[in-house]
């Protein structure tokens, strides 16, 4: 059983995607009707102060009545990514030469603004 209380549906195919500190599982589940269904789980490793680390995990539910537009979309979007800034990865964490400035809209530009991630709030939801 999961912390939920429910039984953990069946897996019945599963592929997994290892990225940095980031790991995707694709996992075909059964419905209690015998059906199929695909969850994406995002699983990311984070590291306490005191050396230990714990997971976030964050899942979704696609389901067969969704799949050919959800795989027109995902193609239509990823395409686009491509086209307008390539497959080449520019991001600060891949890249450690890559600068990025943050500034805010003032009319002074020195000023330099936080980063959004960090005044993002990590909301964790649990699995429905």
């Amino acid at each position: 059983m999961d912390t939920n209380g429910m039984m953990e549906k069946e897996e019945i195919y599963s592929k997994v995607l290892r990225a940095g500190r980031r790991t995707y599982f694709f996992d075909v589940r059964a419905t209690k009707a015998g059906d199929y269904y695909l969850t994406v789980t995002e699983s990311k490793k984070f590291t306490n102060d005191d050396g230990s680390f714990h997971y976030k995990k964050h899942k979704i539910y696609i389901y067969k009545e969704d799949f050919s537009e959800f795989n027109s979309i995902l193609a239509e979007m990823t395409d686009y990514i491509i086209a307008e800034k390539g497959d080449e990865v520019i991001s600060e964490r891949h890249q450690k030469d890559f600068k990025k400035e943050y500034h805010t809209e003032s009319k002074d530009t020195s000023e330099v603004s936080e980063p959004a991630e960090s005044r993002f709030t990590d909301i964790d939801f649990d699995d429905i």
